[in-house]
């Protein structure tokens, strides 16, 4: 019930036929770009969560607030 090689290759083949050899490899440099930047993001993403994680507090006060009826 696998994929095999020749399936593969007949998919691959099919593509090639459809899109050509340089559509095929700009969509796959933009796959692979789209990857780095999302992993770049999940990484920056994670070194703020640390950040804010840290210990440090936001200062303030309240300046206004609503009297109860």
């Amino acid at each position: 019930m696998g994929i095999s090689v020749t399936k593969l290759l007949i998919v691959l083949g099919i593509a090639v036929v459809l899109f050509g050899t340089k559509r095929l490899r700009n969509a796959g440099s933009d796959i692979g770009a789209a990857i780095k930047n999302f992993r770049s993001a999940v990484k920056d993403g994670e070194s703020d969560k640390d950040e804010t994680e840290s210990g440090s507090a936001i200062d303030g006060e309240v300046t206004d607030r609503k009297k109860e009826e």
